[in-house]
């Protein structure tokens, strides 16, 4: 059960990543560190929230 929970939690946390990247990649060379915290601090709600994002992909696919 252990196993399980922590491969979820592994999971989440990747997928959160994947979303938080395009945001890191546009800003990391570019933005200063205050831009760039700014504007991750306002994708967070929307990375924390792609496993709802992407069921809803799935189950709208014929």
């Amino acid at each position: 059960m252990r196993m399980l929970i922590s491969i979820v939690i592994i999971v989440y946390l990747v997928g959160i990543g994947v979303e938080l990247a395009p945001t890191f990649s546009a800003n990391w060379k570019s933005a200063p560190a205050s831009q760039l915290a700014e504007s991750v601090f306002q994708e967070l709600p929307h990375a924390l929230a792609w496993p709802a994002v992407f069921y809803r992909r799935m189950s709208a696919s014929p």
